[in-house]
């Protein structure tokens, strides 16, 4: 049986953040590094546990993402995934779920950048590409993130108000993968 449990960073145990670093390490095999990690980190995690063993994760953590002139506080979803021998079960489906309602409560958006490569996962519950150009407010002032166009997806919250997915969007600097 699945249980799914959400907990912040530094309610984990260090057994906890050791098997959700595995997990990801292994997930993503050489797709993940230090950065990566320390981004999932300062947020609410959503862990799907069976027989006790972390099998799927999820971490919302907070940013501030620009658009229409709008700081807005964001849940930015971070280190989705699912251990080997249980893909195809719908497990990243619950833990999404459950992040969604994480953001629905705490944020004024949701965003993350796709990486999944499986077409249409995150859109079925209730994310949308942003369409407009992609930038990051960097040490050196605003720079253009045009690689990232077209794998950035949001996910409007009841405080989210009016948004323009064509029109730009800014990041807040952080070391490796800004997006």
């Amino acid at each position: 049986m699945i249980r799914l449990r959400s907990a912040a960073t530094a309610a984990l145990t260090e057994g906890e953040l050791e098997a959700v670093r595995e997990l990801l390490f292994e997930a993503f095999g050489g797709r993940f590094d230090e950065h990566d990690w320390e981004h999932t980190l300062g947020g609410v995690h959503v862990l799907a546990s069976e027989d006790g063993a972390v099998v799927a994760h999820g971490a919302v953590v907070p940013r501030v993402l620009v658009t229409g002139g709008r700081g807005l506080r964001t849940g930015y979803v971070e280190g989705v995934a699912t251990r080997g021998d249980r893909r195809g079960r719908g497990l990243a489906t619950l833990v999404m779920r459950e992040a969604g309602r994480v953001i629905e409560r705490e944020y004024e958006l949701g965003a993350l950048g796709d990486g999944s490569g499986i077409p249409g996962f995150y859109q079925r519950l209730g994310w949308e590409s942003w369409q407009g150009p992609t930038w990051v407010e960097g040490p050196e002032g605003r720079e253009r993130t045009a690689e990232e166009d077209g794998s950035i997806l949001v996910l409007r919250t009841p405080a989210t108000g009016e948004l323009d997915p064509t029109a730009s969007i800014t990041c807040d600097w952080r070391s490796g993968d800004v997006w």
